[in-house]
């Protein structure tokens, strides 16, 4: 299949799926699934773990917990790559929190926020727990800005993917994630 025909494949799925259509889930997922592969790779890489193995374990996560919610309320493809980030940064959170209750009591070291995925993923973690938390206080002040951070930070989207997402420009996206760097270096400041 062409490039051009699978957006347009993955909106008919996500219309069956929709519709409660037998396996039509399972078949969006199949459609998508390299492209969530690259999304989950991206922000997996480097974590000092397989890397492979933990990027199908977070698209398989994904999966899992879009299937445990027994329907999908996915729009279009933009609409359910953007639920798929929110759905992979819990993921990650959730397997942080979890790792750390099992590291109890080592200290990580204060990591800058970027994009840039920490060579050592002990030290990231903190910062992935401390990110989301600043998020959640702030999902109030301006959404698309917290989407921003979501499809960025913990779906590795570039600026151009996220733009074609929430259907605005690459310069949005850029204006959008400064403010939001600003407002959560402020909100993660002591």
């Amino acid at each position: 299949m062409n490039d051009s025909t699978e957006p347009k494949r993955l909106s008919l799925l996500l219309e069956h799926a929709r519709s409660g259509v037998p396996g039509a889930l399972a078949s969006v997922f199949e459609s998508a699934y390299p492209q969530l592969c690259v999304l989950a790779s991206a922000r997996l890489r480097g974590r000092g773990q397989g890397g492979s193995l933990e990027t199908t374990a977070l698209v398989h996560e994904t999966f899992l917990r879009f299937a445990r919610r027994g329907e999908l309320q996915a729009e279009d493809r933009a609409h359910f790559f953007k639920y798929a980030g929110r759905v992979m940064r819990s993921v990650i959170v959730d397997g942080v929190r979890e790792h750390m209750a099992q590291r109890r009591g080592n200290a990580a070291p204060h990591v800058t926020l970027t994009t840039q995925v920490q060579p050592d993923g002990m030290a990231g973690e903190e910062e992935i727990l401390r990110v989301h938390e600043a998020l959640e206080r702030l999902a109030g002040s301006d959404p698309r800005l917290i989407e921003v951070v979501q499809l960025r930070y913990f779906a590795g989207m570039t600026d151009s993917e996220i733009a074609e997402v929430l259907g605005v420009t690459d310069r949005t996206v850029r204006r959008d994630w400064e403010k939001a760097r600003l407002l959560l270096t402020e909100a993660l400041t002591p």
